[in-house]
C-alpha cells in the first residue's frame, strides 16, 4: 500500500511537472541555418539552461538573414540575430524592436603569409576582397582608422571586391587580393590555413575612440512580446550567459558542438574557439553612451542609407539587462 502511494504521488507530480513545463513561454528562434549563433542556442538547449530559467528555446534555421528578418517582422519567430546598428534603424522607423547582447566578435583585414605589408597604408594600389557592399561596417570602420591614423584614403587608393564571405575566404587564400577583409569566423579559417592579420576592427576602433566592449551583435526582440511576458529578457540573457560560461571553461562542451561548427582541421577548430570566446562581452547592460558614440561614427560614415533615422540613440533600443 505504502509503495503503491507514492507510486501514486510521483504520477501525480510528474504530470504536474509537464503541465507546468507545458506552460512555459516559447521562444521561436529565427536563425541563419549555419551561423555561428547555433552554437551558443545548442549549448542553451542541450544543458537546459532555457528551462531552468523559465522558458523553452525553440530553434528555426532559415536559408540567409533576409528570411530570418521576414519571420520575425510576420510573426513566425519571435527572435532573430543582427547588429544593433541595423536593429536602431529599425526601431527609428517603428518598429518595436529591441536588442540583447550576444557578441561582441568583429572581422579585421587578413593579408597572404609572405606579405610585406605592415600597415593598411601598404596595401595601397592593391586589390581588397570585402564581404558585404560598400557600406560594411567593418570595411567603414578601417577607412575612417586609415585615414586618422596615416592620411590615407583606403578607398580612393586600392581596389575594391565585394562578395559574399565564402567566395571572398577562397579568393583570399588563393591570393587574388592584398588583403581581405571578412566576418570573424571566415577570417578564423584564413588564420588556420597559414594567412596573417594585419589589424582587426577592434583595434581600428580602439584608435578611433569607440568602446571595443560594446558588444556589436545580439538577439533582438519585437517589444510587444517581451511586453506580453515580463522578465523574459532577463531570463533569457541569463540563459545566454550560462551557455557561455561553459563554453569558457568546458572542452566537453566544445566538443559537443564541435559537429555543427563544420571545422574540418583541428587548426581551424581551434582557431574558431578562440576567437568566439574573445568575442564574449562583459556581462551587463549596454554601455548607451559608447553606443551612441559609434552610432554617430556610423552616421557620419554611411549616412542615412545605413542608419536610416536613427541620427541618435533610439530609446529603449537595448533590454535593460544586468
Amino acid at each position: 500500500m505504502k509503495h503503491l502511494v507514492k507510486l501514486i504521488c510521483a504520477m501525480v507530480l510528474g504530470g504536474t511537472g509537464m503541465a507546468w513545463a507545458e506552460d512555459l513561454p516559447v521562444i521561436r528562434a529565427a536563425v541563419l541555418k549555419i551561423g555561428t549563433v547555433n552554437w551558443e542556442l545548442a549549448t542553451i538547449i542541450d544543458n537546459g539552461f532555457d528551462r531552468q530559467n523559465g522558458f523553452i528555446l525553440d530553434v528555426q534555421p532559415y536559408a540567409d538573414n533576409g528570411a530570418t528578418r521576414i519571420a520575425v517582422e510576420g510573426g513566425e519567430a519571435d527572435m532573430a540575430v543582427a547588429d544593433w546598428i541595423w536593429v536602431a534603424r529599425q526601431r527609428a522607423a517603428g518598429k518595436g524592436y529591441v536588442f540583447i547582447p550576444y557578441s561582441k566578435a568583429v572581422g579585421g583585414v587578413v593579408v597572404p603569409n609572405d606579405s610585406t605589408a605592415a600597415t593598411l597604408a601598404d596595401l595601397k594600389g592593391g586589390k581588397i576582397g570585402i564581404a558585404g557592399g560598400p557600406l560594411d561596417k567593418s570595411w567603414l570602420i578601417l577607412r575612417a582608422y586609415a585615414q586618422q591614423q596615416y592620411g590615407f584614403d583606403l578607398k580612393a587608393d586600392t581596389d575594391q571586391v565585394y562578395g559574399a564571405p565564402p567566395l571572398i575566404f577562397k579568393s583570399a587564400n588563393g591570393g587574388a587580393y592584398v588583403g581581405a577583409i571578412n566576418f570573424w569566423h571566415f577570417l578564423a579559417r584564413n588564420k588556420a590555413e597559414g594567412m596573417r592579420e594585419l589589424i582587426s576592427v577592434e583595434q581600428a576602433g580602439a584608435a578611433l575612440g569607440l568602446d571595443t566592449d560594446t558588444p556589436l551583435l545580439g538577439y533582438y526582440f519585437k517589444e510587444a512580446f517581451l511586453n506580453d511576458h515580463p522578465d523574459l529578457a532577463q531570463s533569457f540573457f541569463e540563459a545566454s550567459r550560462a551557455a557561455k560560461a561553459l563554453l569558457l571553461t568546458s572542452d566537453a562542451a566544445w566538443e559537443a558542438i564541435r559537429p555543427r561548427m563544420n571545422a574540418g582541421t583541428e587548426a581551424y577548430f581551434q582557431q574558431l574557439k578562440s576567437d568566439w570566446i574573445a568575442g564574449i562581452p562583459a556581462r551587463g547592460p549596454v554601455n548607451k553612451a559608447a553606443a551612441e558614440k559609434m552610432l554617430l561614427l556610423m552616421d557620419d560614415l554611411g549616412g542615412p542609407e545605413l542608419v536610416g533615422s536613427a541620427t541618435s540613440l533610439p530609446d529603449g533600443l537595448f533590454a535593460d539587462v544586468k
